[in-house]
This record gives structure tokens, C-alpha cells and sequence, in this order.
């Protein structure tokens, strides 16, 4: 199964940025994001941002995992 997560850029080199998910941090790329910013949230998948997220979607995606983890 392929899983994609909420990470949120700290950092921005070119084409690669660190981001940060629940306080780890590791090195993205970027370039298939379209004029990312620090602070931007992006879903992140096998290392590649795929897409930029919103605080309201980061927020919704926590409700749900929190969700299931207390079912």
C-alpha cells in the first residue's frame, strides 16, 4: 500500500526542501509544486511533493487518523 502524508516546508534549496512531519525532518523534492513557499503544507509521498495541502486539510486529515487510531 502507498501512503501519502501532510508535511509542512522549513527550508527550500532549488528543486529539494526540508520538511517536517510530527517534528521529523527529512529532504523533499519539490519540483512538481508550483512556487512553493516555507510554510506551505504538502502531501508527500516516497519522497516527492505531490500536491499543496491547506490548514484546513491538514487539520481534517488529523481528525480522521486520530479517528481511527481511538476506534
Amino acid at each position: 500500500m502507498c501512503l501519502a502524508v501532510p508535511a509542512k516546508i522549513i527550508a527550500i534549496n532549488g528543486e529539494e526542501a526540508v520538511v517536517e512531519m510530527d517534528g521529523v525532518r527529512r529532504t523533499a523534492v519539490v519540483s512538481f509544486i508550483k512556487d512553493p513557499q516555507i510554510g506551505d503544507y504538502v502531501l508527500l509521498h516516497a519522497g516527492f511533493a505531490i500536491r499543496k495541502w491547506s490548514e484546513q486539510d491538514v487539520r481534517e486529515y488529523n481528525e480522521i487518523v486520530q479517528g481511527i487510531g481511538g476506534v
